[in-house]
C-alpha cells in the first residue's frame, strides 16, 4: 500500500533491490575472473574487468535511485548483454575445456533468449529464472570442470 501512496519510495525499493541483485552478479564475475587467473589470465582479467564494469553499475543503482529511472528502458536489454559478454569470455577461456564450452555457449544462447523474452514483455518471473539457471549451470560446470 506504500508504493500506491508513495509512488517515489518503489522506485526506490525497486532501485536497491535491483541493485543488490547486479551486486551480486558483479561480486561472481570477480571471483570467476580471480579463480580464472592461474588457468588463462585473458578470461581472468576480462572477467574482473567486467565485474567492475557490474560492481559501479550495482553501487549506481543502490546509492542513486534515480539511475534506476534512466536504465528501466534498457535494463532487460543490459542483463542479456552481460550474459552473451560473459559467454564470449568462457568461450574465448578455452575451447579445449568442453565443460567451459558449454558454459559459454549456454551463457550466449540464454542472453538471446533473455533480450527476447524482455523485448516482447513477459514474466519478470522468467527473466529472473533465467538468470538462476545460467547461473547454476555455469557453477555445476565449475565443479565439473577437471583441476588444472
Amino acid at each position: 500500500m506504500i508504493i500506491i501512496a508513495f509512488p517515489l519510495a518503489g522506485v526506490v525499493a525497486v532501485s536497491v533491490l535491483v541493485g543488490f541483485a547486479v551486486l551480486i552478479l558483479a561480486i561472481w564475475f570477480l571471483i570467476a575472473g580471480l579463480m580464472e587467473m592461474d588457468s588463462s589470465k585473458t578470461v581472468g582479467i576480462l572477467n574482473v574487468i567486467l565485474g567492475f564494469i557490474t560492481l559501479i553499475l550495482a553501487f549506481a543503482m543502490i546509492f542513486n535511485p534515480a539511475i534506476i529511472s534512466f536504465l528501466t528502458g534498457i535494463l532487460l536489454y543490459l542483463a542479456g548483454i552481460l550474459m552473451i559478454i560473459a559467454g564470449v569470455i568462457a568461450l574465448l577461456g578455452g575451447m579445449e575445456q568442453k565443460y567451459r564450452v558449454w558454459g559459454g555457449v549456454l551463457g550466449i544462447v540464454l542472453g538471446i533468449i533473455y533480450i527476447i523474452l524482455g523485448t516482447y514483455a513477459f514474466n519478470p518471473i522468467y527473466l529472473g529464472m533465467l538468470i538462476g539457471i545460467w547461473l547454476l549451470i555455469t557453477g555445476i560446470f565449475k565443479f565439473l570442470e577437471p583441476n588444472s
